[in-house]
């Protein structure tokens, strides 16, 4: 498995939201975006990670950006999850079928485990890769850093 480059731009996706809508290229085309791959719903790692990017929408918001979380958790789970956190701004999208899709063509998707690596992938408004980072799975990704990141390419 080989993480995405950076410089490379997003390949092809269409991912469903825990809301019923629908993400893909066309519809983050003009926006900085983040993509907060975690492993799977209802662990505490994965809440804190989610937490910290509802609590973040309006820096997103102020940087022109827009963060997702990402799994491989169906809709239905990712809906019930987002409820029983009271996520109100962050979509979290399902990476369910085909299975590990946009994961894997990421290079996160780990086929003898079937979930995700924990990751952050930050694109610009042209859809091109500027930041990837996988951490260890027990690890939230350091917010602070995902906004120094965004800011270099919002400015």
């Amino acid at each position: 498995m080989t993480q995405i480059a950076i410089g490379s731009p997003l390949p092809p996706f269409q991912l469903t939201g825990h809301d019923g809508s629908t993400v893909d290229n066309d519809l983050i085309r003009g926006k900085a975006v983040l993509f907060s791959f975690h492993p799977l719903a209802w662990t505490g790692v994965c809440l804190r990670q989610m937490e910290a990017l509802e609590m973040n929408t309006e820096w997103f918001a102020d940087l022109g950006a827009v963060a997702y979380g990402v799994s491989v958790d169906s809709v239905p789970c990712k809906k019930a999850w987002a409820e029983s956190m009271g996520l109100e701004k962050t979509l979290l999208l399902s990476d369910f079928w085909p299975h590990g899709a946009f994961a894997s063509s990421v290079g996160l998707f780990r086929e003898a485990d079937g979930i995700s690596e924990r990751a952050v992938i930050i694109a610009d408004r042209d859809g091109v890769v500027r930041f990837a980072k996988v951490l260890p799975i027990g690890e939230v990704p350091d917010l602070e850093e995902q906004i120094e990141e965004l800011k270099k390419i919002t400015s």
